[in-house]
């Protein structure tokens, strides 16, 4: 392994969102709490989820790891993307360094951003809102385990994506509607029995599922099942990334 090579990447990777943070870290932790104040106000007294769990505590371990995949997703795959498009990609791919230590190195760097926004995320909900842990490591689990898979989609978006339109696309039809539709706002028990069919096709309800259970101790699929389902997607979208980065598909051209 070169130690060094990989420890340049990983670090350059890190500056890059900390350098900005207050649009990588502080802006999304803001915008995340929007959600917080306006659905916990409008929905609060509305809305009946699990028994003797209030709404607005519901809704806080949904928006974490919300923040926690949206932002690993961007790291990654802006930054694929942006090496790309400004034709800097040459520098990183000059350098020996194997595919194994390029996904590692984006990979991990997407994961502490994702990390760092939902632990921000998690901290504010909390000075307000009273959440206990009922497993913490439930909870570190599926959030090292969904960070890492939306880290290595977003390996995938960028090396796809050969504008940032292309990538605004996959970001704005896929990653979106697959979030919002995970059951973050809402239980799919509350749901028709056709759209818990589709909620259960979605892989993001999963890593939700299994994130709140973490928290609350209940969830609408057995936890065990969920942190199944999301390490074979994990596999899955690693084999399909190092695949990609070994052929060199779309950087070496």
């Amino acid at each position: 392994m070169n130690t060094i090579g990989f420890n340049t990447l990983l670090k350059k990777e890190l500056l890059r969102f900390w350098k900005v943070a207050f649009q990588t870290i502080f802006a999304p932790i803001v915008t995340t709490l929007l959600y917080l104040v306006v659905f916990s106000q409008a929905l609060n007294s509305r809305v009946s989820v699990f028994d003797d769990i209030e709404y607005t505590v519901f809704l806080v371990p949904g928006l974490v790891i919300m923040a926690v995949l949206q932002n690993a997703f961007a790291n990654s795959s802006s930054s694929l993307a942006q090496a790309k498009i400004t034709g800097h990609i040459i520098f990183i791919l000059l350098p020996p360094l194997s595919h194994i230590e390029l996904y590692l190195a984006y990979t991990i760097a997407a994961m502490v951003r994702g990390m760092i926004v939902g632990l921000g995320v998690l901290i504010a909900a909390t000075l307000f809102i009273p959440i206990s842990i009922h497993s913490f490591a439930f909870l570190f689990v599926f959030a090292l385990a969904s960070s890492a898979v939306l880290g290595t989609i977003g390996i995938i978006a960028g090396i796809w994506a050969e504008k940032f339109d292309q990538l605004a696309l996959f970001q704005n039809f896929i990653i979106m509607p697959l979030t919002f539709l995970s059951g973050i706002f809402y239980s799919i028990q509350s749901l028709p029995a056709f759209w818990q069919f589709v909620s259960h096709l979605n892989p993001f309800f999963y890593m939700v599922d299994g994130f709140r259970y973490g928290f609350l101790g209940v969830s609408d699929v057995s936890p065990w099942y969920s942190l199944t389902f999301v390490i074979i997607a994990m596999i899955i979208c690693t084999g399909i990334t190092l695949v990609l980065l070994k052929r060199g598909y779309k950087l070496r051209q």
